[in-house]
């Protein structure tokens, strides 16, 4: 990632819990940098860019307005994100996820990749991937904490996008799913105070996380 904007300096980071950001589509690290004065202090928040230009701003991969994608964009986009994840991990206390419209796609998608490298992950008004490659590789030992919060009245994700990534997170996450009457495509304030107490919860209270899997 060439463009990472950290919540705290990098002598303040070692053995805390990091919280990697990704943006939707269209937009850039900044929509992630302002929700940092809403999480828990105790993580380390890093907002990435993502690496394709979309006119002025950024988008992860390719996206058309029914949310079709050419596959081989996502893992490429999924591979570097991830490798720059594996440079920076052995830093922290553990890593967790959170994306939002898009940046819920690929955080999804990580942890279906490499489900024993994350601690959880939250996804904000977007979606999952129906990928029958991603369907067929895909193996959990233990449901992964996931929180999923949206507004039902959000036209930007489609109706059968909703309907699978309904599915497949009540299949293969411990979800905590929220829903933001009036928030549309957007993040809340309300909602960070969900999202602080879901990571409070399963990230920094591991006890409690492990025997809520089991």
């Amino acid at each position: 990632m060439e463009t990472v904007v950290w919540s705290k300096p990098e002598d303040q980071r070692a053995d805390t819990p990091l919280l990697v950001m990704m943006h939707g589509y269209g937009t850039d690290e900044s929509r992630m940098v302002r929700l940092f004065e809403y999480l828990p202090s105790e993580f380390t928040c890093a907002a990435l860019r993502a690496p394709m230009p979309i006119g002025d701003h950024y988008g992860w991969f390719l996206l058309d307005y029914f949310l079709a994608n050419d596959f081989a964009d996502v893992i490429k986009a999924a591979a570097a994100v991830q490798a720059w994840i594996n440079s920076v991990k052995g830093q922290h206390s553990s890593v967790s996820l959170l994306g939002y419209s898009q940046g819920m796609a690929m955080a999804s998608t990580l942890l279906r990749l490499h489900p024993k490298d994350y601690e959880a992950v939250v996804g904000l008004s977007g979606f999952v991937l129906q990928n029958e490659l991603l369907s067929l590789t895909e193996s959990f030992d233990t449901r992964p904490p996931f929180f999923w919060g949206r507004d039902k009245a959000d036209l930007v994700i489609n109706e059968d996008a909703i309907a699978y990534t309904e599915e497949w997170l009540q299949e293969n996450t411990l979800l905590t799913a929220r829903t933001y009457p009036g928030m549309g495509h957007a993040m809340s304030k309300t909602e960070m105070v969900d999202v602080s107490s879901f990571l409070r919860h399963y990230v920094l209270r591991p006890e409690i996380s492990a025997s809520n899997r089991r």
